[in-house]
């Protein structure tokens, strides 16, 4: 018995981080041991602002931000992904990760018991409703209304400051949801009001534009990465020398421009300014169509039209998420395709097409058109791994996961935490392949109906094939 306090002692030493446990003396024993690892563990969540998997690979403003930061130390990014957003600060405590990034925002009640690093960006809380509903203009407009926000989210804390002036104000909280399904609750008429943090809001309102904002509450919020207190410093102020060079070169700046700078930049469903560049423009990349179209085995006027939907029929057009050219390829596809310059509108069109015609030949042999066709442009543009998870779902639910009328029911579902935490791939921002395909199949209706009624201006000039 007498040697109980000692065991004891022994099970809560190895309980512990090994960082934390070894080496208490040395100053820069949490980055040390980081650097002999060859990892640094980054707690986060889902979702549209943190992570999750793109077409072409993991994607998201704190996870790029999170990986150059281990690039510059020399360590590879481990992602450790948390089920909710209150369970991060308990988990980050526990010593499950060695920071957390996942849209922090910096609080007296957090900073007790947190290191906060340099904030690397400026958010608001914003209060969002319905367009058609009554607005509420001010905090007391709030009061009566059903209000719910993400538990353990800053805006919990921002209510709960409120609420002293205002005792009447209710609200609930929930650790099953997330901010976009709770915004997305409020477009569906499920939800009065939420408040939810202006980049979030902005991503969700391109697809949800009936989503509005009423009003911001008082006083911005700083974001920044969250360390533990209990270890020492030397990772903290690592990740502050990281910032702050990323503030001095630029390029913090031209990452947050990447994810938020143009979060609407075409008009896609002004159909009157489509038709009027189906003459215009349309006429000059003509024949590429043509020629890849049949090289791919595919109808030109849906190359025609997805190109449109991609980028206007602009060859220099460049996303806020790096892809660029006519048909929007990332660096990732046009190296798979062999492509050396993706603003070249040759390259980009045949290179799309060759992509698009894989996609199609990897679906189940069993689909038939036009459903092969559709499944295909979703997958282009949410990535096909995605489009399997929804497919699945489908099926688990009864659905034909074949038909592209049951699957864009799905597809939407891989952004609420209750249905993307089953799947394969996790999250992914699934009501935007749904709109895609929506538009593109409207876009070439239009073209086939004026190629239809015999309008000449279109042809335009010819090019040659190009060779093999």
């Amino acid at each position: 018995m007498r040697w109980l306090p000692v065991a004891l002692l022994l099970v809560g030493l190895c309980s512990l981080p090994l960082f934390v446990v070894f080496d208490r003396p040395q100053t820069t024993e949490a980055l040390a041991y980081i650097e002999r690892t060859g990892v640094l563990r980054v707690l986060t969540v889902n979702g549209p602002n943190t992570f999750y998997e793109g077409a072409d690979g993991p994607m998201g403003f704190e996870y790029e931000l999170a990986a150059r930061f281990a690039e510059s130390l020399g360590v590879k990014v481990q992602l450790e992904l948390s089920d909710s957003f209150a369970s991060l600060i308990p988990r980050l405590l526990r010593g499950d990760g060695h920071m957390a990034a996942a849209g922090f925002t910096v609080t007296d009640q957090r900073e007790q018991i947190l290191r906060f690093s340099e904030p690397f960006e400026e958010i608001t809380q914003q209060v969002v409703y319905l367009r058609g509903k009554k607005r509420p203009r001010k905090v007391e407009d709030l009061v009566g209304r059903q209000i719910q926000i993400v538990a353990g989210s800053s805006a919990a804390e921002r209510l709960s400051r409120l609420k002293v002036d205002h005792p009447e104000l209710r609200w609930k909280e929930t650790s099953g949801k997330d901010t976009e399904e709770l915004l997305v609750e409020v477009w569906k008429e499920k939800l009065d009001v939420t408040v939810s943090d202006s980049q979030t809001v902005a991503l969700v309102r391109q697809h949800y534009p009936r989503i509005r904002v009423a009003f911001a509450l008082p006083e911005a919020e700083a974001l920044a990465w969250a360390f533990p207190k209990n270890v020492d410093p030397s990772l903290y102020h690592a990740g502050n020398r990281f910032l702050l060079r990323m503030r001095e070169t630029g390029e913090l700046a031209r990452l947050i421009d990447r994810y938020y700078g143009a979060v609407q930049r075409f008009d896609y469903l002004n159909v009157a300014t489509y038709r009027r560049r189906i003459f215009s423009v349309l006429p000059t990349y003509r024949s590429l169509f043509k020629q890849a179209a049949e090289q791919s085995q595919l109808d030109w006027k849906l190359l025609a039209a997805q190109a449109y939907q991609e980028s206007q029929w602009n060859p220099k057009a460049v996303s806020p998420t790096g892809v660029r050219g006519m048909m929007q390829l990332t660096s990732v596809t046009a190296e798979r395709l062999n492509i050396a310059d993706r603003s070249d509108p040759r390259e980009s069109i045949f290179g799309g097409a060759r992509y698009l015609r894989s996609l199609m030949d990897r679906l189940p042999v069993e689909i038939d058109e036009p459903d092969r066709t559709w499944l295909a442009l979703a997958a282009y543009n949410v990535g096909f791994g995605h489009l399997l998870d929804a497919r699945r779902l489908a099926q688990q639910a009864g659905r034909d996961p074949d038909k592209w009328v049951e699957v864009k029911n799905f597809l939407p579902l891989l952004s609420l935490p209750k249905w993307y935490k089953t799947t394969k791939h996790g999250y992914a921002r699934g009501h935007e392949p749904v709109q895609y395909v929506t538009r593109i199949r409207s876009f070439f209706d239009i073209l086939e109906k004026i190629e239809e009624q015999g309008k000449s201006e279109i042809v335009g000039p010819q090019h040659p094939a190009p060779t093999a």
